[in-house]
């Protein structure tokens, strides 16, 4: 294991090398400082870490985040600090801590411990790995919970028999981690999941998580993994998901809005489901954008959404297209377009070919003047 340490310190940008040496010094020689989680995990996997997690046991986290000289964030409750780093980043410094969950779903409450009870409390083994860094500079792997097996197999694997109870929300990360790295789903876990469900109404952070999930890479591929495991409850639409999906991987810029809308369109609740994910008022807006019989132009979020959800809904025609009829420039284009919308929201109309018809079957007989 200790071959790998200074393979994952190298992956590391070299300005992210240079904080946390800072911070292991700082820290002073009775004290451990330890990258952990997902940096850790991302090295291992041949890539650039981006969010870092940093446990420190033996010394004043406060303390420790004042003397970076970056500004921070501290949070008497747990006793840990988010530094932000020089390129804008947010870096988690936390306290080396073991939790207990008096009430499943909800906040847990820290107790101060070793690094090895923070490896333990964490979601899953391949998230469980550590980066020691000496004040010296030393750098050792810690693998307390065999998660480089994990990592290797590509396999999720849930800390203890009582994960998805405690806390729910670590069912949807599984799914987005899952259709990020192209991890399987280890027995455990999928046993794991009906506990999950049955504790979810009562787990607020699930909500944050799906949120999040919108702004995975592939939001479709998560939400179809969430379905394979039994709990495709919670994102309604995954096949519309899945087509937004291949519209990204064709070059269409998708936004996390736009995945929103098509959720709310299939869901039977969709004003709840807004509440609960916390999406504000813009994916239903740009939903209404999208089911009305507005022009958009190719490309735009609302044309995007409409041929996805309404594939056979003609385009409009617009007042350029009225122009070219032969209407002269003005406000007798706005009663032109106006006529048109609605003879559409009367079902008399439903094609291109069917509206210039009309129009012209409108100037003939009403005409402005």
């Amino acid at each position: 294991m200790t071959d790998l340490a200074p393979l994952i310190w190298n992956r590391l940008r070299p300005e992210d090398r240079d904080w946390l040496g800072a911070l292991a010094r700082l820290a002073g020689p009775h004290a451990r400082v330890a990258l952990v989680g997902g940096a850790v995990r991302d090295a291992l996997l041949e890539q650039t870490p981006q969010d870092l997690d940093v446990v420190a046991e033996g010394t004043d986290i406060q303390a420790l985040a004042r003397a970076s000289a970056l500004p921070f964030l501290y949070h008497p409750a747990f006793q840990n600090a988010t530094v932000t780093l020089p390129d804008g980043r947010g870096a988690d410094l936390v306290r080396a801590r073991r939790e207990s969950y008096p009430v499943a779903g909800q906040n847990p409450v820290p107790h101060p411990s070793t690094l090895e009870d923070d490896l333990r409390r964490r979601d899953f083994a391949v998230n469980a790995l550590a980066l020691l860094i000496g004040p010296g500079g030393e750098l050792a792997l810690l693998d307390e919970l065999n998660g480089l097996s994990d990592l290797e197999a590509r396999v999720l694997r849930p800390l203890h028999p009582r994960s998805f109870h405690e806390d729910a929300s670590r069912l949807i990360r599984a799914a987005r981690l899952a259709a990020r790295l192209g991890f399987t789903a280890d027995p455990e876990l999928l046993r794991q999941v009906p506990e999950a469900l049955a504790v979810s109404e009562q787990t607020p952070r699930l909500w944050a998580e799906l949120k999040l999930l919108l702004s995975e890479a592939r939001p479709g591929a998560a939400a179809r993994t969430l379905e394979g495991w039994g709990a495709g409850e919670f994102l309604p639409g995954v096949e519309w998901l899945e087509q937004l999906d291949e519209l990204q991987d064709a070059g269409q810029p998708v936004s996390p809005q736009l995945y929103a809308a098509a959720a709310l369109h299939a869901s039977p609740d969709p004003e709840r489901l807004a509440e609960r994910l916390g999406l504000g008022n813009r994916p239903a807006a740009l939903l209404a954008r999208a089911l009305s019989d507005m022009y958009f132009p190719d490309g735009t979020p609302e044309r995007v959404l409409r041929g996805l959800l309404r594939p056979d809904a003609p385009v409009p025609l617009t007042g350029r297209d009225v122009l070219a009829l032969g209407v002269p420039p003005g406000r007798a284009v706005g009663e032109a377009l106006a006529h048109l919308a609605q003879l559409r929201q009367e079902g008399k109309i439903s094609s291109q070919e069917e509206e210039r018809s009309a129009l012209q079957r409108y100037l003939a007989t009403e005409r402005p003047q």
